[in-house]
C-alpha cells in the first residue's frame, strides 16, 4: 500500500511538471506575437476557449484597438482533464504568479480559489448585479465577498424523441406528463410499455466522475435532501439509498437503461443515444452543437423535445445547474483592463455570440425577456422556466475530492460489483478516512 501511494504522488508531482511546463510555453509563444503592441495593454486569459469564446474576445480586441489585447492560453478538454486545469491554476495563484489575468472556473471551485481572486462588488454595483440571472451569481460569492462573475449557465434536462413516441397508444397523456416533468413511477411504467420496441429507453452518463455524481445527487434533491447539511454528508440516509436504487435499478432490474452507461461521459452518451435511436436521454442543453449542422445525427435531433427530468411522486421537481464562472486574479498588474473586459462578456452583444456560436445559456436576464430575442430562440422560455427550479451542488472547498470518491463508489453499485448499501457506506468511510476537510 505504501508503495502504491508513493508511486501516485509520483505520477501526481510528476503530472503537475508537465502541466506547468506546457503552460509556460503556452505564455512564452503568446508573447512572441506582441511586436507591434508596445502601446496596448495586455490582458491574459486561461481556460478552455470554443470558437464562441475567441469571436468575442476578438470583436472586445477591435472595439478596443489601441488600448486593450486580450490574449488567450488555450486549456482546451482535449488536451487538459477538468482537474488537470483546476491544479494548473492552483499552482500558478499559490505561487502569486501575475501571468494570469482572468481565469475560467467551474461554478464548484469558488470556495478553492477564493482567496487568490480580486473581490468584485466595488466594481460591479447593484443594479450591474441585477442585470444577471440569480442562478449565476449564487455561485460567486464566498460569504464575504463577489469573488467571480458568471459567463454561462448550464442546467440538466431530458430530451425525448418525439416523432417515436407518437406511435404510443397513450401518446397524448403520456407528452403532458413529460412536459410537467414525469414521475420516476410512471416513467418506469412507460419503459416497461416500450421496452418491446428494442430501442434503448433511457441513456444516461454512468462512468465514475461528475456526471454520474449530478444524477445522483439529483435523485436525492428530488427527495428534498441535500448531499450536505450541518457540516455533515448525508450518504446515510433512505434518501441517498433510494437515489442509487434507482439508477442500479434502471440497468439491472427494469433494464431500461443499457449496461452500457457504465462507461459513458456526455459524448458517447450523446453518440450512442441518437445512433441507436433511443426514447430518452439524460444530457445538458448543448445537445445541438455537439453535432454538426448538417450531419445525418442533427437531422434526428431535430425531432427531440426537451423537458425536466423526472421526479419522485409528490416530491420536489428540480435539476442540478452548472456553469462556468470568470475570476480575476488578485495577484494581476491589469485588473481595470480585465474588468472592462468581463463587463464587456456579461453584455448582451458577446452573451448573444456565446449562445448562438456555442450554445451556451446567457448569464445576461435581459436575453430572456427581449420579446424579439425569445421569438427568435424559443427555447429560452424553457429555460426561463426550469433555470429558478434548479439547485447547486454544494460550494465546499474539497467538492472535487468528495465527488470523485462517491461517484467511484456509485459506479461499483451500478456495475453490481458492491449493493447500495455497501456503496454508500464505504464511500463514506473513505472520505472520512483520509480525512477530507469539509467546508
Amino acid at each position: 500500500m505504501a508503495f502504491r501511494k508513493f508511486k501516485d504522488i509520483h505520477y501526481y508531482v510528476g503530472g503537475i511538471i508537465i502541466l506547468t511546463a506546457a503552460l509556460y510555453f503556452l505564455f512564452s509563444r503568446t508573447n512572441q506575437n506582441n511586436s507591434g503592441k508596445e502601446n496596448s495593454t495586455i490582458i491574459y486569459l486561461a481556460g478552455h476557449i470554443t470558437n464562441a469564446h475567441q469571436i468575442v474576445i476578438d470583436n472586445f480586441n477591435k472595439l478596443q484597438k489601441g488600448r486593450i489585447i486580450v490574449k488567450t492560453v488555450n486549456l482546451s478538454f482535449k488536451k487538459f482533464s477538468t482537474d488537470e486545469k483546476k491544479e494548473l491554476f492552483a499552482r500558478f495563484l499559490r505561487s502569486e504568479s501575475d501571468k494570469i489575468d482572468i481565469f475560467l472556473i467551474d461554478q464548484i471551485w469558488v470556495p478553492r480559489f477564493a482567496k487568490w481572486s480580486e473581490p468584485l462588488e466595488k466594481h460591479f454595483s447593484y443594479g450591474a448585479r441585477q442585470t444577471l440571472m440569480p442562478a449565476g451569481l449564487e455561485s460567486c460569492s464566498d460569504g464575504k465577498h463577489l469573488v467571480a462573475i458568471p459567463l454561462f449557465l448550464d442546467i440538466a434536462m431530458m430530451y425525448y424523441r418525439e416523432d417515436l413516441l407518437r406511435g404510443y397508444t397513450d401518446y397524448v397523456s403520456v407528452k403532458k406528463k413529460l412536459d410537467n416533468s414525469i414521475t420516476w413511477e410512471d416513467f418506469t411504467k412507460l419503459g416497461e410499455s416500450l421496452k418491446k420496441e428494442g430501442r434503448p429507453f433511457y441513456t444516461f452518463q454512468g462512468k465514475a466522475y461528475e456526471g454520474l455524481m449530478c444524477s445522483f445527487i439529483e435523485l436525492m434533491a428530488s427527495q428534498n435532501m441535500t448531499l450536505y447539511k450541518n457540516r455533515k454528508l448525508q450518504l446515510n440516509t433512505p434518501e441517498a439509498r433510494k437515489a442509487l436504487q434507482l439508477l442500479v435499478d434502471l440497468v439491472h432490474k427494469y433494464k431500461l437503461s443499457s449496461s452500457r452507461v457504465m462507461e459513458f461521459e456526455e459524448n458517447q452518451s450523446y453518440d450512442y443515444f441518437v445512433e441507436n435511436d433511443g426514447f430518452f436521454l439524460r444530457g445538458w442543453p448543448n445537445l445541438g452543437w455537439h453535432f454538426k449542422p448538417d450531419s445525418v445525427q442533427a437531422v434526428r435531433i431535430s425531432n427531440m423535445r426537451k423537458t425536466l427530468l423526472p421526479h419522485f411522486a409528490g416530491q420536489r421537481k428540480t435539476s442540478i445547474l452548472g456553469g462556468w464562472n470568470m475570476m480575476v486574479s488578485k495577484f494581476s498588474k491589469n485588473k481595470p483592463e480585465a474588468i472592462q473586459f468581463i463587463k464587456y462578456w456579461i453584455g448582451e452583444e458577446a452573451q448573444k455570440i456565446m449562445y448562438e456560436v456555442g450554445g451556451f445559456l446567457p448569464v445576461n436576464k435581459n436575453l430572456y425577456v427581449d420579446e424579439a430575442y425569445v421569438k427568435k430562440h424559443p427555447e429560452l422560455l424553457l429555460y426561463k422556466e426550469i433555470i429558478p427550479k434548479g439547485f447547486h451542488r454544494p460550494f465546499l472547498r474539497d467538492y472535487t475530492k468528495i465527488s470523485g470518491i462517491i461517484s467511484s463508489y456509485v459506479n461499483q453499485a451500478l456495475f453490481g460489483r458492491l449493493n447500495v448499501n455497501e456503496a454508500l457506506k464505504l464511500a463514506e468511510d473513505k472520505i472520512n478516512s483520509d480525512l477530507l476537510i469539509i467546508q
